[in-house]
This record gives C-alpha cells, structure tokens and sequence, in this order.
C-alpha cells in the first residue's frame, strides 16, 4: 500500500473490496487477501481522516487568533 494514496483512492478500493466479499464469488483464500487489503486501506483512510481534522483543528485555531474581535 502506498503512503501517497489518497483517501478518495484508498476509499474507492475499499469500496471495490466490500462489493467483490459481498458479492460471495470468490475463494475463501482470496477472501482473506481481499479482507487484510480492506484493513489497510481502512487504516490508511483513518490516518488521512486524522491528519484532516488535525489541520483543520490547527487552521481554526490560528484563524482564532488573527481575529481580534474573537473573545
């Protein structure tokens, strides 16, 4: 898994995999290849989601302090 894919990526590959296990067509041993895929990705777009909220928390927070009309 890349460290330079994108949530949307990462979110739409995931989504491929959820379709593919519901979907009840494939092997068990590709099953859990598919499901250990979906965990790293899962894990990739909760660290983007992080980082996210992490910047807009830091963003907010300078905005806060160039307004001087905020208390």
């Amino acid at each position: 898994m890349s460290d330079e894919m994108t949530f949307e990526q990462a979110r739409a590959e995931l989504e491929q995999i959820v379709r593919r296990l519901e979907d009840g067509q494939i092997s068990l041993d590709e099953s859990l290849k598919l499901w250990e895929r979906g965990e790293q990705l899962h894990a990739l777009c909760l660290a983007r989601l992080n980082q996210a909220e992490q910047r807009v928390g830091e963003l907010l927070e300078r905005l806060g302090r160039s307004d001087p009309g905020q208390p």
